[in-house]
């Protein structure tokens, strides 16, 4: 590929498919493509599911749950694959998707400091009802699968495509030794980005362990580690696995691959641990492909002093190892932990919410500094390897909520009045209009380092900083306050009339189009 962004991936010339079931699946997929993007999340799901996709979409259902609300207001879903993908060494990554929407992952990929180009199969109605966009696919890779370059391709399938059931499991798995991943991320399938993230680890672990099991793969490229290794999961700050590993040399441990990885032959590294730490617990497939290759799995992780010495003695029940050498990690860490939480200390009310998967480790090092936290909100799902620490906040009076809404953070914000509101864009944004002091959770807070000794010093400076410029938010709320706000704002010789009639005529025509009520809703 160039180095383009994007480069779009065309076939020179049109091969006549195999499968007749192909197309006959594609041409009944008419109702997802009248409409396109635009057709809306249930009748996209109705739509996948008559044309083959009603498995894949069961177990996004089973692995992502959604509860009591539809899926929380995040990024698209597929920026969370698209950038597992992206940070892998020898990888390509092709997109199948609307334009708009391969635009917008491209941008915000790039933006994230991705350098590294992107595959586009473009289609239109035709191309994708008559079953020409398998064979473009089909092409695409074949183009892309070039040893010499790469270790796997990774084909997505965003909303339009899924929903039409373009099948991406009928693609080849290998072509000259490349490994080929179709993966379906849609945007009514998957919930938060996050998970989309697990999508593609899963994937990636499940065509690892079928090599393993077949036979001799690639040896890392460090050398196979001499001591029993703790594979760990999610994306974290470069240097907590190292912190991690310094926690674990004194019980003969050593940290592990961290899943997504960043090479191919470390995910045969990963399957080769000892047991699994799940640092972020949402990664549902790529724990059930730990659990097949019988490795145990435990929560939690190493933040704070009660957290570091729950999260050791776990390790060492799971792989039996002397309460002498758990003691001499404990013994090791625990007081410089200590000593650090308490030269850092965090005086005053925070809410905090996120969707990266690591609210609730953030959560507990904050109250182990002082914090008096209110409210811990995650975009995640509830799983049983996030119980610990749900139990510990709980019990320290914190309202915890997973699948966490906007509308949920801004409750919460507005019920515990905090000194300083960590979240999401959104969240953010609304705090500072209210003249609260707030920091953006994925830039600001969970790009620190969190474990050990090092992670329990190093939010202090960036929170009690924030809370420490309550007056300014105070002397530009008074500067401003006669301005107005929303449709008012401004300096007006005559303020601008509100035209109820109509807002109302407008709101009953919504309702009626969405087909139910939305009470106090304003427009």
């Amino acid at each position: 590929m160039t180095d383009q962004s994007i480069k779009a991936v065309m076939p020179a010339t049109t091969e006549v498919m195999e499968q007749d079931s192909v197309v006959d699946s594609l041409l009944a997929s008419d109702a997802a493509t009248s409409d396109g993007c635009h057709a809306g999340a249930e009748k996209m799901r109705d739509a996948a599911s008559r044309v083959g996709k009603s498995e894949v979409l069961d177990r996004y259902a089973e692995d992502y749950p959604t509860g009591p609300h539809d899926q929380p207001q995040s990024m698209c879903p597929a920026f969370g694959s698209l950038r597992v993908g992206l940070r892998m060494r020898r990888t390509a990554t092709i997109l199948s998707g609307s334009a708009c929407c391969v635009y917008g992952l491209t941008f915000t990929s790039h933006f994230y400091g991705a350098r590294r180009s992107v595959g586009y199969v473009p289609f239109d109605s035709e191309t994708l009802v008559t079953g020409k966009l398998f064979e473009d696919i089909r092409e695409a890779v074949h183009k892309m699968a070039d040893p010499d370059k790469y270790d796997a391709v990774v084909i997505t399938n965003l909303c339009v495509p899924t929903a039409s059931g373009v099948p991406l499991q009928l693609l080849p798995k290998q072509i000259n030794g490349v490994r080929i991943i179709g993966i379906d991320v849609p945007g009514f399938g998957v919930p938060t980005h996050a998970e989309a993230k697990d999508v593609l680890a899963g994937a990636m672990l499940r065509y690892a362990r079928t090599e393993a099991e077949q036979g001799p793969v690639q040896a890392p490229r460090e050398g196979r580690s001499e001591r029993p290794t703790v594979a760990l999961t999610g994306e974290m700050f470069p240097a907590d696995p190292v912190i991690i590993g310094s926690l674990l040399e004194p019980m003969g441990l050593s940290a592990g691959p961290v899943v997504p990885t960043r090479e191919w032959r470390e995910l045969y590294s990963a399957l080769d641990c000892a047991v699994v730490g799940a640092i972020h617990p949402f990664y549902t497939s790529v724990f059930r492909e730990f659990t097949a290759a019988g490795r145990p799995i435990v929560g939690s992780a190493p933040v704070g002093r009660e957290g570091t010495a729950a999260w050791l003695e776990s390790i060492g029940e799971v792989l039996g190892i002397k309460s002498n050498k758990v003691g001499a990690a404990k013994n090791r860490f625990l007081p410089a932990i200590a000593g650090a939480l308490a030269g850092a200390p965090i005086n005053g009310r925070i809410t905090l919410s996120g969707y990266e998967g690591s609210e609730l480790l953030v959560a507990r090092l904050l109250i182990e500094s002082g914090a008096d936290l209110r409210y811990v909100g995650s975009a995640c799902p509830q799983t049983r390897y996030a119980e610990s620490d749900r139990q510990w906040l709980e019990a320290k009076g914190v309202q915890v909520q997973f699948r966490a809404s906007l509308e949920q953070d801004l409750a919460a914000m507005a019920e515990y009045q905090p000194d300083l509101v960590v979240g999401t864009t959104p969240v953010v944004q609304k705090a500072k209009e209210s003249g609260i002091p707030a920091l953006y959770f994925t830039n600001l807070i969970s790009a620190r380092p969190l474990m050990g000794p090092a992670g329990a010093g190093s939010l202090a400076q960036v929170i009690n900083g924030a809370m420490g410029s309550q007056s300014r938010f105070d002397a530009m709320r008074e500067f401003f306050e006669d301005v107005g706000s929303a449709d008012k704002a401004g300096i007006w010789q005559e303020l601008p009339r509100t035209q109820d009639e109509f807002r109302q005529q407008y709101r009953r025509k919504h309702q009626r189009k969405s087909g139910k009520v939305e009470a106090g809703v304003g427009i």
